[in-house]
Order: structure tokens, then sequence, then C-alpha cells
């Protein structure tokens, strides 16, 4: 099991109030029901999610778009917008091998057709396995692991996504060293208090970082519950 895998499942336990896991009721059958995951926040802010997508994002309709996304945990969303985006290729990834299943669940119960397999990937291990796409998704991932993650995700990036690629990411983030919100900064402890490695992330420092590899910051959308929907573009 990677370091990524054993840091998610902590924090699964810990902080209940966003990722609670709980069996899902009107399986199709009792192996799809035992291995499908189903966590609150995905729930709460995926239409939310899917507005960003559309409006800022997909431009081109009836062009396939393929969309990598990073840590798809239960597989909820990567369901939710394959379903409304049918003009993409949705490919899951997630370090923990119960989640991959968990999202092929979703997949076999919603019965997609632009969903390849899910892959397990850490994004500190290289190179991924996964080699192109168009546009890379990235929710509630990086406050919950190493700086290295989203450091290697942008390094990656690079070599995946052709120029004008879209790095997306979603999250509670704070700007210049201040928090947005008393709430955040009461998360942003239990978090450290788990591992002083894990933390919300300053803006100012992952765009720079983006930056770095050739990612400007294109558009930031507050989005509910004090989080932000964050937009990269490349331009190489």
């Amino acid at each position: 099991m990677t370091q990524l895998s054993i840091l998610k499942r902590r924090t699964n336990r810990a902080i209940s109030s966003r990722m609670t896991l709980r069996s899902i009721d009107g399986a199709q059958d009792k192996g799809a029901e035992n291995s499908r995951l189903q966590w609150p926040a995905p729930e709460r802010n995926k239409d939310a999610i899917l507005e960003v997508l559309v409006n800022h994002i997909f431009h081109t309709p009836r062009q396939i778009q393929k969309c990598l996304e990073i840590g798809a945990g239960s597989g909820q969303h990567a369901a939710y917008f394959a379903a409304k985006l049918p003009d993409t290729v949705w490919q899951a990834t997630d370090p923990d091998p119960r989640h991959v299943t968990s999202i092929q669940a979703w997949f076999d119960l919603a019965g997609l057709k632009n969903t390849p397999a899910p892959v397990l990937l850490d994004t500190r291990e290289r190179p991924w396995p996964i080699r192109n796409a168009d546009a890379i998704f990235c929710i509630n991932m990086i406050h919950i692991s190493p700086p290295e993650s989203f450091i290697s995700l942008f390094d990656e990036a690079t070599s995946i996504l052709s120029k004008g690629g879209i790095v997306y990411l979603y999250g509670p983030f704070s700007i210049g060293g201040h928090q947005v919100a008393r709430s955040n900064i009461d998360f942003d402890n239990k978090l450290k208090a788990q591992d002083p490695r894990w933390g919300i992330r300053d803006l100012n420092e992952v765009s720079t970082t983006a930056k770095k590899y050739g990612f400007h910051l294109v558009k930031t959308i507050e989005m509910p519950a004090n989080n932000l929907s964050v937009i990269f573009k490349s331009g190489r």
C-alpha cells in the first residue's frame, strides 16, 4: 500500500464530517453494494462543480475530450460527470485499490460507455500509467496529502497535456497566508494534527509551483462551503 493510500484512510476516519463512508441502499446486487462507497461531500458539491466544468472548461460540444481525474476516491464524481458530459472520456484514477474497486462499481451501476477502467495512480510514482489527456481534475486531494503530491501533479502534467491543457483543482485554499473562513482554520488544524505534512494549501504557493512547470492561473471561482475552483492552463 502506498503512503498516500495510508494518508487517505486516516483522513476518512478522522474527518468524518467531510468523508463519512457508508453502505448504499438499493444496489443491483450484493457484491456491488459492498464495493461501492458513498461519501457525503461529493453528493453536496457535484452540481456546483459540474456548472464550473460546463461554463469554464468544456467549450467544444461533440468534440471528444479526455479527462484524467486524480484521486477520484469513491467514484461518485467520476460517474456523475461522465454521465453529464457524454462528449468526454473520463479516466478515473486513485492510489487506493479499494477506491478503484468502488469507482468501477459506480461505472457498472450507471452503465457508462465513456469510462475506461479506473487505474491505480499515485502522483508521486512516475511516470504515470496514463500518458495523454486534455484536462486533469483533482478534487479535495491536495490538502490531505504531502506537498510532493501536488508538485508532482504539475510536473507530470507537463508531459501529459498539450499546450492549452487544463489542470482543475477544487478544495479549500488559503490566500496569501490567510484562511478565508474560521471553519477552514479549524479544518486546517485537524489536518495537521493527523499529519504535519497535510494542510490547506496556499493558493499563491500552488500558483507559483504551477508557473514553474508552465501553467498559469486563468480562473478562480468561489464555491459553496468556503471552497474554490481553481483553473490552470498550460502555456507550453
